[in-house]
């Protein structure tokens, strides 16, 4: 894996792939994700949240491109460890803060408020839908914020008060979410 632009374009690491649950977003679809984020926000003055942030490839793409202040959270024990060493390896440690807990529970109880949240859930997982149900309910993403779910074809949003558009990269479709998306 790679992280794809700003100032660790091109660097690669490891993920044990090969043992773990994950699902990393391609390159690809990343590219295409990140184009569209750049000309809605200025990474250095926003907060982000990667749920079910797996190798940590969102997140290290948002600090590559000055983010200063990323919320991670995984319970995979494996992942939690691996992301904590490649941000040792990037030297990225007082821009993320890497929490160990279910996404569920981190939605029904954070206090916290984020101008861009993406949720990378294995396709598989039942209860995506309530996602984007979560978020809103518990007012997690900021007036102007953005909501990112990625998901496969066996989940539709587009009826969600919230949903705003998608856009699909090969197997992967990253539905959008705003706060008043009719606007």
């Amino acid at each position: 894996m790679r992280i794809i632009g700003g100032e660790f374009k091109g660097r690669k690491f490891f993920p044990p792939a090969d043992k773990w649950p994950t699902r990393p977003t391609t390159d690809f679809a990343k590219e295409a994700l990140f184009n569209t984020l750049i000309n809605r926000f200025n990474f250095e003055e926003i907060k982000v949240l990667d749920l079910f942030g797996g190798t940590g490839s969102h997140s290290y793409e948002c600090i590559s491109r000055g983010c200063l202040d990323v919320s991670y959270i995984d319970k995979f024990g494996a992942c939690v460890d691996f992301v904590k060493k490649t941000t040792k390896v990037l030297e990225i440690e007082d821009k993320i803060n890497i929490r160990k807990m279910d996404v569920f529970k981190y939605l029904k109880t954070s206090k916290e408020k984020f101008d861009y949240i993406f949720a990378g859930p294995p396709y598989p997982l039942p209860t995506i839908p309530q996602i984007p149900d979560l978020v809103f309910a518990n007012s997690i993403l900021k007036e102007d914020g953005l909501l990112i779910v990625e998901h496969d074809n066996n989940h539709i949003f587009s009826n969600h008060v919230n949903f705003s558009h998608q856009r699909n990269y090969g197997m992967a479709i990253f539905s959008y979410f705003e706060e008043d998306p009719r606007q």
